[in-house]
Formats: C-alpha cells, sequence, structure tokens
C-alpha cells in the first residue's frame, strides 16, 4: 500500500508542503505536523468479503456453465464447492492488493474508528504532545480511506474549537478527490497558521521542534 502515498504526493508536492509548513510556522509558535498513512489499518475482512462477492456469482455461472455439459448432476455441488475455492483466492489476493476494490468493502464506521485511532497513536508516537507551549496539531491523512483526522494539543484546545477544524478536514477531503491534494494540504496548512497566529504568536526563541510533514512509504 505504500505505493498510495507516492501516487498522491509527488516530490514537488512534498517539497510544496514542506515550504508551507515552515511558513506558516514563521506566525505561530505552534508546530504543525502533516502525516501522510498509505492506509491506518489492513482490513483483512474487507478482502475476505470482497474475494466472497467475486468469487460467489462466477462459481455459480461457471458450475452451470461446466455442470450442464459433463453432466455431473448432484456432483454440480463439489463443482460449485471447487470453482468457489479457487475463484475465492484469486479475488482476495486481488482484492488485497487494489485499493479501488478494497474501499468498496470496507465499511464507513470502520474506516472511521480506524483513521481516528491510527490518528490518536500517530499524535502521541511521533511526540506532539511534548512541544514546549503544548501547541503541537497534527493533521492525519489516511490515503486508502481517504480520510483526514486534525488534532491538537491542549494548549490550542483551551483556545480553538474543535469545530474549526471541520472546514479544513473537509477541503482537504475534497481535493484528494479532486486529485489536487498537495493545493488542498497547503491552503489547510496556511489556514491553521492564521487561526493559531493570534493566539500563539512566534516568540523570538522558537525553535522548530517537529519535523513539517511525514509520510510513510
Amino acid at each position: 500500500m505504500q505505493d498510495l502515498t507516492r501516487q498522491l504526493l509527488s516530490d514537488t508536492d512534498r517539497e510544496r508542503i514542506t515550504r508551507a509548513i515552515h511558513a506558516a510556522e514563521t506566525l505561530t509558535s505552534g508546530e504543525i505536523v502533516c502525516l501522510v498513512a498509505p492506509s491506518s489499518h489492513r482490513y483483512p475482512i474487507a478482502d475476505v468479503l470482497g474475494g466472497a462477492a467475486c468469487a460467489g456469482p462466477l462459481a455459480v455461472a461457471l458450475t452451470v456453465w461446466v455442470g450442464g455439459r459433463l453432466w455431473l448432476g448432484a456432483y454440480d455441488m463439489w463443482l460449485f464447492m471447487g470453482f468457489f475455492a479457487l475463484l475465492f483466492f484469486i479475488f482476495h489476493a486481488l482484492v488485497a492488493r487494489t485499493p479501488v476494490l478494497k474501499r468498496w468493502f470496507i465499511a464507513s464506521r470502520d474506516a472511521e474508528a480506524e483513521v481516528e485511532e491510527a490518528a490518536v497513536k500517530a499524535f502521541f508516537q511521533n511526540g506532539l504532545y511534548r512541544t514546549r507551549d503544548a501547541t503541537g496539531i497534527l493533521i492525519y491523512i489516511s490515503v486508502l480511506e481517504r480520510k483526514v483526522w486534525i488534532l491538537a494539543d491542549r494548549g490550542i484546545h483551551t483556545k480553538v474549537a474543535d469545530g474549526q477544524w471541520d472546514a479544513l478536514v473537509k477541503r482537504i477531503v475534497k481535493g484528494i478527490h479532486d486529485g489536487q491534494a498537495a493545493a488542498a494540504i497547503c491552503e489547510a496548512v496556511a489556514r491553521v497558521g492564521d487561526l493559531l497566529r493570534d493566539h500563539f504568536p512566534r516568540k523570538p526563541d522558537d525553535t522548530d521542534e517537529l519535523a513539517n510533514l511525514m509520510v510513510d512509504g
């Protein structure tokens, strides 16, 4: 799934986002991190569902076609089971390796929960809770699910309501769907800088405490 991040953002796009974050951080003491992950979970159930959904109808069709020519009668069930097992193996592997197919078999509520959990985990694993003024903010993008979470540390929570991030999340998601991910991310980053500027102005001794952009893959 690592290729998903390469499909989403080219090297030029990554440089562009890094510059946008640097520019936003010149306005504020907030530490902005953008993390792009190919997916937030393997979703093995989606592979099973996809394999079964594709294999079932084809196995029935092949059983009718082949069974009708071989006059197997009661043995058609064994023929069906053989076709189904073979086709399930093929389509299970295909769904597991093809993101556009895999998405069809991932329940929206499951994707939402997995992306949220992965974002929270990334927030702590990458030290966004350890900034000097508790002003770390994570823009977490999970490419397979095409979902985005924005998490802010406790210092920001006291000044900026969670609802203010919703429009930024929607903008990034739309950009991903429209094939304009880099532009949407840069726009969101600039807006984050504007939101934080008044509440958390840059200090003379500010240092860049965290990596600006992290791409898994």
